[in-house]
């Protein structure tokens, strides 16, 4: 081999990676289950499919037309990312809905070398998303990835503006993509949320949604639906254990409501496709003791007929 080449990280399944006595968490076993608070969706359920194992699926992202299914797969929840980046798996996963089922994850590489990635927005052929990597401006940066000819790559760093002046947590950005959504912190609770529109020369000053959507604690991982007329995040309840998420929507002016709870206790990073269909995290925390997390899996709250 040549003098200062390295051999690129072996790729392993996540079969292999999963600590051998894992426990795979099922509804019956969860001391802290999910609790829906709004009326349009039917209970929540573990998302069908391929999707969830023993480890930690996390960050889900599924487009409009619900065809692809994204999300942020580790092994282990209690491993830290300096491990996680060296396991061969730990990063973003792909399945697609054929003949109305999801097809068995493959993961994204979005590297040459090494790099942890993640919190991925996916629109058409563009892929955002953050990494800890080589290069970058700070511990982690955004960064940009296209697709073509079915598959991703291209990546490059979103650029200085981005990732030294903006500094945006999770985002999200509009259909047309003139509009970011993102959190960080902010005036009224540790992380609130915030929107910058793309100008001639890159993105504006941040301005704060307010506190309609933001409340005193934290609120972040913004999904904004297909129609731009619902902001969806995680939050937390003054009631109901851990993150929940909450929905805003716009009224006749285009000004957003009062933000109201959809899904409590332990579930966040909300995508919705198209049809109304609701996906998130959840994570299982051992009985009794809410410290300890076990593992996180993506669910599903179906929307009603009719509902909306």
């Amino acid at each position: 081999m040549p003098a200062g080449c390295r051999p690129r990280l072996e790729l392993k399944s996540r079969e292999e990676t999963i600590p051998p006595g894992a426990v795979k968490m099922l509804p019956a076993l969860d001391s802290f289950p999910p609790v829906l608070a709004g009326a349009e969706w039917d209970e929540p359920v573990p998302m069908p499919g391929p999707v969830n194992t023993a480890g930690g699926e996390d960050s889900p992202f599924i487009t409009g037309d619900g065809s692809e299914f994204y999300f942020f797969f580790t092994p282990d929840v209690s491993v830290p990312a300096e491990r996680q980046l060296l396991d061969g798996a730990t990063g973003i996963w792909h399945c697609r809905r054929e003949a109305g089922q999801w097809t068995e994850p493959e993961r994204v590489v979005l590297n040459n070398d090494l790099s942890l990635d993640g919190a991925q927005f996916v629109s058409g052929d563009t892929m955002w998303f953050a990494s800890a990597r080589k290069g970058n401006y700070g511990e982690i940066d955004w960064y940009v990835a296209v697709r073509r000819s079915g598959k991703w790559g291209n990546w490059r760093n979103a650029g200085r503006q981005v990732n030294v002046e903006l500094k945006p947590g999770e985002l999200h950005l509009s259909p047309d993509h003139r509009t970011m959504f993102f959190g960080k912190p902010g005036q009224y609770g540790g992380l609130d949320i915030y929107r910058s529109e793309r100008t001639p020369s890159g993105w504006s000053e941040p301005v704060n949604l307010g506190p309609r959507v933001n409340s005193n604690k934290d609120d972040g991982q913004p999904f904004l639906s297909s129609d731009g007329n619902e902001l969806w995040f995680t939050g937390w309840s003054d009631t109901l254990m851990g993150p929940c998420v909450f929905r805003s929507r716009k009224d006749s002016a285009g000004a957003w409501q009062r933000a109201e709870l959809i899904v409590g206790r332990f579930a966040g990073e909300p995508t919705l496709d198209d049809a109304g269909n609701l996906y998130f995290t959840h994570h299982f925390y051992s009985g009794g003791d809410s410290s300890r997390m076990i593992e996180a899996d993506i669910y599903y709250c179906r929307r009603r007929a009719g509902a909306r």
